[in-house]
């Protein structure tokens, strides 16, 4: 991805959002822009306008962690906002591609030790995806949580593609306005740690060609880390589950997240993933399918 437009665009989204109210900044009365001038920002980060404009510009090559820290305390920057103007920094200077473990392709398979893993977890649905939210391996009860999306084969076992082009995901998420700004958030987040990762430019230009709901995300340059929080949803088979979820960074594999899913005890939700649990026993028994 051009490193330059993304730097432009992501710092002039984040200027658009701070409020002169908010950055204790008096808002007078003839402001052509939503949010913060660039002079206003280079005077809260202490740096020259001239050079906050060249950092706006694109040009993040060479910017110290001190200035970049700065720029990112002046724009009020959550921390995935920072770790993204962090990586944004790498990619400029080229170190990313020097420093950074090689992250795993969509033809990576699960060790038979991590398969067993995910399959002695039986109470909730246990799976393993990269930045790109491909499904890369699962336990049944995954396979089964999860089984519109690999009903379809046009989804290739692709959570992004399932949200934005399969219909069956508007029932699926019931929050699915959330669910989308969370799957854009994530790939965005993938695209600032691996800026030079052929396959999700290609996931990236599919969605915005195929999906105007991805498209006006994408343009938004939020990002986010996903690693816990609680989720509905709506399975064909056994109806609404209200499910927390954590997700591990795996050490072993970087690049990848272990996620699993489950439901609060004693609730409807914990019994409905027993009814999933014992429809997927019998769907394996009816119709057994090789694993991941």
């Amino acid at each position: 991805m051009d490193n330059r437009a993304e730097v432009r665009e992501f710092l002039t989204s984040r200027r658009a959002k701070i409020t002169p109210e908010r950055a204790g900044l008096p808002s007078g009365s003839r402001r052509r822009v939503p949010g913060l001038r660039r002079s206003e920002v280079a005077a809260l980060a202490d740096v020259s306008v001239e050079y906050y404009a060249k950092l706006e510009r694109g040009n993040l090559a060479g910017a110290s962690p001190a200035v970049l820290e700065a720029v990112a305390r002046a724009l009020q920057l959550d921390d995935a906002e920072r770790a993204h103007l962090l990586n944004l920094a790498h990619a400029a200077d080229g170190s990313d591609a020097l420093t950074r473990p090689r992250r795993r392709t969509a033809q990576w398979k699960a060790h038979r030790s991590l398969q067993w893993v995910l399959d002695a977890v039986t109470a909730g649905p246990a799976f393993v995806r990269n930045g790109r939210m491909d499904l890369l391996a699962a336990n049944e009860l995954a396979r089964a949580f999860y089984a519109d999306v690999y009903a379809s084969a046009g989804n290739q076992a692709n959570l992004a593609r399932f949200q934005f082009l399969d219909p069956a995901s508007r029932r699926f998420y019931p929050d699915w306005e959330q669910a989308a700004d969370i799957a854009v958030a994530i790939l965005r987040t993938e695209a600032g740690r691996s800026p030079h990762d052929k396959g999700l430019h290609d996931l990236v230009g599919e969605l915005s060609t195929r999906s105007d709901d991805f498209r006006t995300r994408w343009g938004a340059h939020n990002v986010r880390h996903h690693g816990t929080g609680t989720k509905r949803f709506h399975h064909h088979t056994v109806g609404d589950l209200t499910l927390a979820y954590e997700g591990l960074e795996m050490a072993a594999a970087p690049g990848l997240t272990l996620t699993i899913y489950t439901a609060e005890p004693g609730s409807a939700s914990e019994e409905g993933l027993r009814l999933l649990a014992s429809w997927a026993a019998t769907s394996q028994t009816l119709a057994p399918h090789s694993r991941d």
